[in-house]
């Protein structure tokens, strides 16, 4: 074995830097991090969101569904004696329309405007056709009034359902979970890109949400309709209508985002999938909410939904065109103050970046 003095010398030289790097790593750290502050104000924020928005979606649909009380339901009486005996018996339970004939009651309750029509077949017999499509507990509720109405006077009741539900649809809510979860995932989209402002531009994020309506309204008309049977809407009007109910949920989410931030996206859920779901007449007949459900109900997004879908399902899409116009409102509207906030935002960027020497500078914002 030879004796190598380079290899000692590189040998010893290792370990004098390896000493030294050891008593380096062993000094304090010159410029510690600094430790992570906690902002409690925004932790707090999103803790009594969630509590509102639970609380509120728990109280609406336990609430309206613990005691409805029918409210002027819409009902056709054939005659004037039999109609003023009925109008006093229930009072303002129903709100009666006088007929000349059975067959002229069934006409209006097959055109949506009255949930059932009420005719004596004889001294003793009382006939009640009725619209089983009106809704289970609409129609239900108002079998269980004339029911008590023809017991109080000793009649017998002979019911028949003229407008039935779909056979794949035999508790009426379809609709329901149809629109519920077309207004979801369209929530959920506009919250996404709303969060992605910065990665992705303005008219991108408007076209994913324009496009992303059309597939989930032709998807959920698809699946529900021809697919499983349970709407029977005609198809293009069935997509329609979810189309439009999905551009409205989406641009109104993003305008509210747009304009209040985080607190926007909460006024979102609140307003579209808690009082808007709750109050659109699917789970509760529209006769059986009180009138501030009903008011709600008439102007939000998933209750005019609702209404399109089962007018052009089972009457024949009467008054079902209000409806589409109360879509087509919120997205314009959202689409419109989405357009402004950017409008004000490039405007103030502008002014802010011209300075004292009035240069104009290129334009680097997201929004374009």
């Amino acid at each position: 074995m030879i004796f190598k003095p380079d290899a000692v010398a590189f040998f010893w030289l290792d370990i004098q830097t390896t000493l030294v790097e050891e008593a380096l790593m062993s000094l304090p750290d010159p410029s510690p991090t600094r430790p992570r502050t906690t902002e409690h104000a925004a932790w707090l924020a999103l803790v009594i969101t969630g509590l509102i928005i639970g609380g509120a979606f728990i109280a609406l649909y336990v609430g309206l569904q613990r005691d409805p009380t029918p409210q002027h339901l819409p009902i056709a009486v054939v005659g004037s004696q039999l109609a003023t005996a009925a109008q006093s018996g229930l009072g303002d339970s129903v709100e009666v329309t006088e007929v000349a004939s059975i067959q002229d009651g069934a006409a209006i309750t097959r055109d949506g405007d009255a949930i059932g029509v009420l005719g004596a077949t004889s001294p003793t017999t009382l006939r009640f056709e009725y619209a089983g499509a009106s809704g289970f507990s609409e129609s239900g509720a108002a079998r269980k009034l004339v029911s008590g109405l023809a017991a109080h006077a000793g009649f017998t009741v002979q019911e028949t359902d003229i407008a039935p539900l779909a056979d794949y649809d035999s508790r009426g809510l379809s609709a329901f979970y149809v629109v519920f979860g077309v207004t979801l995932s369209s929530f959920v989209l506009a919250q996404g890109l709303t969060g992605a402002a910065a990665k992705v531009r303005l008219r991108h994020r408007l076209y994913a949400m324009a496009g992303f309506a059309v597939a989930i309204g032709l998807g959920a008309a698809a699946i529900a309709g021809p697919i499983y049977g349970s709407l029977t809407a005609p198809f293009p009007l069935l997509a329609l209508s979810l189309t439009l109910l999905s551009l409205a949920s989406a641009f109104s989410t993003k305008a509210l985002g747009a304009w209040l931030g985080p607190a926007g996206i909460g006024l979102a859920v609140l307003i579209l999938t808690t009082v808007g779901n709750a109050t659109s007449g699917a789970t509760i007949g529209y006769d059986l909410l009180p009138r501030w459900a009903q008011a709600v109900s008439a102007i939000l997004p998933p209750g005019a939904a609702v209404r399109a879908v089962n007018k052009y399902g089972y009457f024949d899409g009467s008054h079902a065109a209000w409806s589409l116009v109360v879509l087509a409102v919120w997205f314009l509207a959202g689409l419109g103050l989405v357009l402004l906030r950017q409008r004000l935002t490039e405007r103030r960027t502008t002014t802010g970046a011209l300075g004292p020497n009035l240069v104009q500078p290129e334009l680097t914002t997201q929004e374009a």
